[in-house]
């Protein structure tokens, strides 16, 4: 364990190395940061940092940068996380306000979290398997033809149009609506097989062919949705980010989705953030990076997780800030909805 005086340094170096791009000496650290000692002290602790490993000496000469260790003690001994300011939080909130439905509030929540941050933004869709019936909606659209819209409680809308076999009159259709969603309201997705197994028993004969067939069509839709979808913005970003080895391996990890909603899928929850820090990275083509993630949903029930990907040398303080602050208003606005 470090002691007070020796945490202030290394809080001090990552903090300067993350404004600078720049090794940081000891004269630069009393020079800069009130640490109450003189530069030689300062030296013999940078020395007992560089041999616990939570700083290195890049070259001869140099002064010291931080490692991953040293980043993960600096996040984990941060006393706060930045907060936004009062006009930052309005115009997040104004922002993200402004969809009109899910695919933009996805949009425009990643490209929020790329501005805010200038770091790559990850968002996922909310889940499926998190998701509830909020409605479901059989519209006629032809004399053997009708379209079936499902409505989720996070706004989610997946339709599809079904062919029939025989003429069905607008009444029998506006029934078998009702009947579905008596049966169907707030239930979870993941339980709408179980729960419409037998639900054409419960409808007259001559309306039972008709209900098979289209339940048949919304459990293939549920079937076919299952999959994860995951946007990002901001990848000219790492245009910035210090790269010098490495760019391509990330690039790479972007492309696939797997990957990275295997490192969102690891956060701990909706109150809490997680930061991946280097080589802290399972994948090897992101060791050089690191990741600030949370879940977001409404109420205690987690619906899917954002985040953003940078280099290990980040405004942590300001990245994990943004980060909870988007997560909590993304979470109200689909509760809303």
């Amino acid at each position: 364990m470090l002691d007070d005086r020796k945490l202030a340094v290394l809080r001090a170096i990552v903090e300067d190395y993350v404004s600078t791009n720049e090794p940081v000496g000891s004269k630069a650290l009393a020079d800069r940061h009130n640490l109450g000692v003189s530069p030689a002290t300062i030296r013999n602790d940078m020395a007992a940092l560089e041999e616990q490993g939570y700083i290195h000496q890049p070259h001869t000469s140099a002064g010291r940068v931080p490692t991953d260790k040293g980043y993960r003690l600096f996040v984990d001994r941060l006393s706060q996380v930045k907060p936004l300011s009062g006009a930052e939080r309005r115009a997040i909130e104004t922002f993200l306000a402004g969809a009109v439905d899910l695919d933009e509030i996805v949009m425009r929540t990643v490209r929020l979290l790329a501005q805010l941050t200038r770091q790559v933004a990850v968002v996922q869709y909310p889940s499926l398997t998190r998701s509830t019936v909020r409605h479901v909606e059989i519209v006629p659209v032809g004399e053997r033809r009708v379209m079936l819209v499902l409505i989720t409680n996070t706004g989610r809308v997946e339709q599809r149009v079904i062919d029939l076999v025989e003429d069905v009159a607008e009444d029998r259709i506006a029934n078998l609506r009702a009947v579905l969603n008596t049966c169907l309201d707030g239930c979870g997705l993941s339980n709408v097989p179980e729960t419409v197994a037998e639900l054409p028993e419960r409808l007259p004969q001559e309306d039972r062919s008709v209900a098979a067939t289209i339940l048949s069509v919304l459990l293939e839709t549920l079937v076919e949705r299952h999959e994860e979808k995951l946007v990002f913005a901001g990848t000219a970003n790492l245009a910035a980010a210090d790269f010098s080895v490495g760019l391509r391996d990330v690039l790479e990890a972007l492309e696939e989705q797997v990957v990275l909603m295997r490192l969102l899928g690891e956060t701990g929850g909706l109150s809490e953030l997680t930061v991946r820090i280097g080589s802290e990275n399972p994948y090897t083509g992101l060791r050089g990076t690191s990741i600030v993630a949370a879940g977001y949903g409404s109420g205690d029930k987690e619906l899917a997780r954002l985040g953003v990907l940078g280099p290990t040398r980040m405004d942590y303080p300001v990245t994990m800030g943004a980060v909870r602050a988007v997560a909590r208003y993304v979470g109200q606005i689909l509760a809303g909805s």
